[in-house]
This record gives C-alpha cells, sequence and structure tokens, in this order.
C-alpha cells in the first residue's frame, strides 16, 4: 500500500465511539440522549480517536469516560478541570473534554471550573444541569430552585441557586452556550460550535433526572409548550420565539421585555438581535432566567477569540528557552539559593 494511503486515517462512526461497557443509567434518563448526540458528532471532527479525551469527576454523568470508546480519566469528586489542565498543558493536541453535574462541577468542584475557565485552555465542558444530586439519591445541589423539596431539603430550599451560564460567563469563559436532552438536534449543533471554539468552552445542558427531579425542565422540552417558552439565540438575528413566532424580546434600557408582533405596536426592527460576541449582551440574555414571564435562551450565549493558556505557556517557555538556554536541573540544585538547617 502507497505511504500515503497508509497515513490517511480511517472515517470514524459513531461505533468507533461507543464502548463496550453496559450502560448503567435509569431507563428514562436524559444521559442517554446527551451520550448518544456526543457519540453521532464526534465522527464529524478532523481528530483520530487516540486524540480525544474524556476526563470526568463523580455522578451519573462522570460515567461518560466509560461509555466512549477513547482514552478517558475517571477522576475524583469535582477535580475533572484540574485533570483536564494537567492533561491539555502536557499535551495541547489533545481533544479534551469535561463531563460534569451541576453538583460535581459547580459545588465542590466550582473553584477548580471557575479558574479553568477564566485561563482559557483550550477544554470543552459538557456540565449536565438535573437541579438534583442524582446519584446520592436526591440532595439538593447548588442550581436546586428556592423551595424545592428535595431529602436534604424537607422545609425546601433557601440557598439562592446559581445560574451555570452566568457563572461561567462570569468565569470569563469565551465560549458559553445551553442546549437541552431532548432537543437532540440543537444539542448537536452547541457541540459542534464547542468542538470548533479555540479557548475554554462551556455548555450547560439541561437533563432530566426522571426518578428524583422528574419534569424539572418539561415546559422547555415538551411539544405543547416549548414554543412559547424558549427563545433560540442566532448569530446576527432578532430574538424571535412562539409557536406562530408571533412573540419577540426587546430592551427596555437594559432590561429585556416580550413584546407581541401580531398588534403592529412593534415588528421585528424593534428587537433584540443577537450578538454572540457581546459579552454585556450576554448576561442580559443569562439573567432573562429571573422573570418567569420570559422565555429561556438556548443556544451560544458568547463566543470570543483569546488566545490560549497552553498557547501563552508554550510561548512563555520559548522565550525562556531562547534568553537562558536549556534548563539544567543539577545546576539549579546545585545552585547559590539553598539553606543550612541546624
Amino acid at each position: 500500500m502507497p505511504e500515503a494511503e497508509q497515513q490517511t486515517p480511517a472515517k470514524l462512526t459513531i461505533k468507533d465511539f461507543q464502548s463496550d461497557q453496559d450502560i448503567r443509567w435509569c431507563p428514562g434518563c436524559g444521559d442517554y440522549s446527551i451520550l448518544a448526540q456526543v457519540q453521532r458528532v464526534f465522527p464529524e471532527f478532523p481528530h483520530r480517536r487516540e486524540q480525544y479525551v474524556a476526563v470526568s469527576g463523580i455522578g451519573c454523568s462522570s460515567r461518560f469516560p466509560y461509555y466512549l470508546n477513547l482514552y478517558g480519566i475517571h477522576g475524583i469528586h469535582g477535580r475533572a478541570p484540574a485533570i483536564a489542565s494537567g492533561v491539555k498543558m502536557v499535551n495541547p493536541s489533545l481533544d479534551v473534554w469535561v463531563s460534569t453535574g451541576d453538583g460535581d462541577g459547580l459545588s465542590i468542584g466550582g473553584n477548580h471550573m471557575i479558574h479553568m475557565l477564566r485561563r482559557n485552555l483550550n477544554i470543552k465542558v459538557l456540565l449536565f444541569n438535573n437541579q438534583i444530586y442524582g446519584l446520592t439519591k436526591g440532595q439538593y445541589s447548588p442550581t436546586s430552585l428556592l423551595g424545592q423539596i428535595t431529602k436534604s431539603t424537607p422545609a425546601g430550599v433557601i440557598d439562592f441557586p446559581f445560574i451555570p451560564v452566568s457563572l461561567a460567563l462570569g468565569a470569563q469563559a469565551t465560549f458559553v452556550a445551553r442546549a437541552m436532552d431532548r432537543d437532540p438536534k440543537h444539542l448537536q449543533d452547541v457541540v459542534r460550535r464547542a468542538e470548533s471554539h479555540h479557548g475554554a468552552a462551556f455548555v450547560e445542558i439541561y437533563q432530566n433526572c426522571n426518578v428524583f427531579n422528574d419534569g424539572a425542565f418539561f415546559q422547555f422540552t415538551e411539544k405543547e409548550t416549548k414554543d412559547d417558552h424558549i427563545v433560540y439565540l442566532e448569530h446576527g438575528k432578532p430574538l424571535v420565539f412562539g409557536k406562530e413566532r408571533q412573540m419577540g424580546i426587546r430592551l427596555n434600557g437594559f432590561t429585556p421585555e416580550a413584546v407581541s408582533l401580531k398588534e403592529g405596536k412593534y415588528s421585528a426592527s424593534d428587537l433584540l438581535v443577537h450578538d454572540e460576541n457581546d459579552s454585556t449582551l450576554a448576561f442580559i440574555l443569562a439573567n432573562m432566567i429571573h422573570n418567569p414571564d420570559l422565555p429561556r435562551p438556548m443556544g451560544v450565549f458568547l463566543a470570543l477569540d483569546h488566545p490560549t493558556y497552553e498557547e501563552q505557556m508554550a510561548d512563555q517557555i520559548a522565550r525562556a528557552k531562547s534568553k537562558k538556554g536549556e534548563g539544567d536541573l543539577q545546576k539549579l540544585l546545585d545552585g547559590e539559593e539553598n539553606w543550612v538547617i541546624k
């Protein structure tokens, strides 16, 4: 066989990313859909299978490395961002993905998460948000709603919940998006966008836990209600929603409000036009969650082009070597800066 043909990687398929492990999620869990969409999309990316690395912590979502037939690390609770950061810095050519949950990623792992995002490592984060601790059987999580009754809050949650998208924006992630387990086509599109982004990508995924928090997002995912309760974000397009596309979002100062397009008072030209490059607008859209009369935004909130951490690290090392030459560990150990302990 000619050498050129030998170097051409075989085209990957969904089967290449399906492991031989039995999938052990509860029947009906939204994780099945998320796994399926990732396995469908990964073959489209320009990587060999051995270039992928899946990293996780603890939780139902953290079983991803077992169910994807690629290199993976199942780490300890909340530490997936730290592990993934080390993997990426040691070998920047790897395509590193973190799967985490609202508990694993935003509670015990919250500090690791925000610093990985602010450093802008070229790592992709899929955060499964079901507003509950599922693996440990139904305790409240950092995204559980005020008043929510759980096994650990029998009188109702009194903690004010995180908005994962707002948290990622505040940590200065350069790509922030939201999708849903029950909207597979849109979820696939968002995963593609995250992969194509050069930098830290954070994707919140609404995921139904049908055992401990069933129906938490049904008004956004079900056919009968979703059109009136979500608005898809499309760069350069006005925010229009509703079963008949009869509603829109305009800004009243800095406050978004829903207006009707049917009565003639407002038209598409009066509406807010989405701009993925505007971080101020991204925060406004993320905080629409506080107003129950507004639809829930889905799609890409922000996409910015900034240098990645690993690129800057490599440049810094190269500059140091050009100035001081290759390092000598023994010389460093024998250097003048040492102390004698008596």
